[in-house]
């Protein structure tokens, strides 16, 4: 039987090439929903800050290899601001030959360089730019504000010679404003001789101050706290006047002394401080009795004493009484001299001014000492003494003892005198006597202060003496 055959079919291992798979439905939609959400902007992640994070540029690069100063340097150089990049480095390399001129045991050199302080050369910079931009414009009050805006940042003590620099350079400033009537040239000379004052520059101080007082004579100016300018002027002429009149002082020249602290003196009533006025008045008469003109000066020291009295400065008017005092000693009218010393010692007492009261006590005794009154002079004494114990104060207790024991024996002196030249067995036995105890001398005058030492408190009122 004769069975059909059937054609063998060819099986292909990989599909044909020109044949193409059906589309899958799925994967399509599931391809088009990723591109789709690729597309939509990520609200965590915004477009700008991934061009910002993903491009770096050669100044970003900058920013972090090179010191900050030369990066300022270059942004200087790039906006067009060439002086102030020439005022910035010319700083820089100041403070670098200063640094080398004192030497590595200076303390210049441990200071921290300015190099190492960004947040400075960034306000420098800064406020350099913003100076230059106004000069262009001729806006020089906005170039005053800003040099003084410097000279105000640059305010701890390293810093002290930058300030100084930013002042002149607000000060020349201010000399182009013209429709101020110079009242910020007035300003700048009062900063700058400010610092000279604090530097000790009493010649060049006394030069700004001068100009100072110059512009604002005549004028209702006042500072940013409302004082007026004139009488700041006053008052730093009169600060000025009187340290040039203590170095005359030191070397004992009177007169021209005399001639200063008057200056200062006329300077201190145009400022209309009373305070100030009094401390003027007090320092003149002082320099009248170290000429020897008693009677000018208790003029002033009376005048003191009014000034001092009206603003109920009880201190003040004790010192004015020890003055006067002194004064009528060199006079020889001692019993006025006791009168105000004893004034001074009640206001001493008052106040609880032990320091003073002290000295009033000394003052007394040495007083009564000299006039042979040396029961009254050895109790002034031993209150002093006391007094210095409170205090704590050893150079004032020394002097209190030495003082007490040249009285103890000046009040001896007679009595022991009499008895060396009496020549008697019983004058001799006294003096033996004496000499073994101590304590019986034919009852001395201090001795009856002795037993008193341990009891006599410096609150012992002044009128029992």
């Amino acid at each position: 039987m004769a069975s059909a055959v059937l054609p063998r079919q060819k099986t292909r291992f990989l599909p044909a090439i020109d044949q193409r798979a059906a589309p899958n439905n799925n994967k399509l939609l599931h391809k088009s929903r990723l591109k789709e959400k690729s597309e939509l902007p990520d609200p965590d992640f915004p477009e700008n800050e991934k061009s910002q994070t993903t491009t770096i540029t050669e100044d970003d690069i900058a920013r972090f290899q090179k010191p900050v100063h030369q990066n300022l340097c270059v942004s200087m150089l790039r906006e067009g601001f060439h002086r102030s990049f020439e005022e910035f480095f010319s700083l820089l390399q100041r403070w670098k030959a200063s640094r080398l001129v004192a030497g590595e045991d200076s303390a210049l050199w441990q200071q921290r360089p300015l190099e190492e302080q960004p947040h400075k050369l960034e306000t420098l910079k800064e406020l350099l730019t913003r100076a230059e931009s106004a000069e262009r414009s001729n806006q020089y009050v906005e170039v005053y504000e800003n040099y003084l805006a410097l000279a105000k940042f640059f305010s701890e003590p390293d810093d002290r010679w930058l300030q100084h620099h930013f002042y002149k350079l607000s000060l020349l400033s201010a000399r182009k404003v013209k429709m101020d009537s110079g009242k910020r040239e007035a300003e700048a000379n009062a900063h700058i001789g400010q610092l000279y004052l604090e530097q000790g520059d009493l010649e060049l101080a006394q030069e700004h101050y001068e100009m100072f007082h110059h512009l604002a004579v005549g004028r209702s100016w006042q500072d940013e706290s409302g004082c007026p300018l004139l009488s700041r002027a006053c008052e730093g002429l009169w600060r000025v006047y009187t340290l040039q009149a203590q170095r005359h002082l030191q070397n004992k020249d009177y007169s021209p002394a005399i001639q200063i602290l008057t200056k200062a003196y006329d300077m201190a009533k145009q400022a209309g401080d009373k305070k100030i006025e009094g401390e003027a008045a007090y320092r003149v008469a002082l320099a009248y009795q170290s000429l020897g003109d008693h009677r000018t000066a208790k003029q002033f020291l009376n005048t003191f004493v009014e000034i001092s009295t009206a603003l109920e400065d009880t201190a003040s008017v004790g010192r004015a009484y020890k003055a006067i005092a002194q004064s009528l000693e060199s006079e020889g009218k001692l019993n006025e001299t006791i009168q105000y010393l004893q004034k001074y010692a009640e206001i001493s007492e008052e106040i609880n001014q032990d320091q003073g009261l002290q000295d009033a006590c000394m003052c007394l005794g040495s007083i009564q000492s000299s006039r042979g009154e040396y029961v009254s002079a050895c109790e002034y004494f031993i209150r002093a003494y006391a007094i210095a114990c409170d205090l704590g104060s050893v150079p004032l207790l020394q002097k209190a003892q030495v003082s007490l024991g040249i009285t103890r024996a000046h009040s001896m002196l007679r009595t022991y005198s009499s008895l060396v030249a009496n020549n008697e067995p019983q004058s001799l036995l006294t003096l033996i006597r004496w000499k073994e105890t101590r304590e019986e001398f034919h009852k001395p005058p201090c001795a009856c202060v002795t037993h008193t030492y341990h009891t006599h408190t410096h609150k012992t009122s002044l009128s029992q003496w």
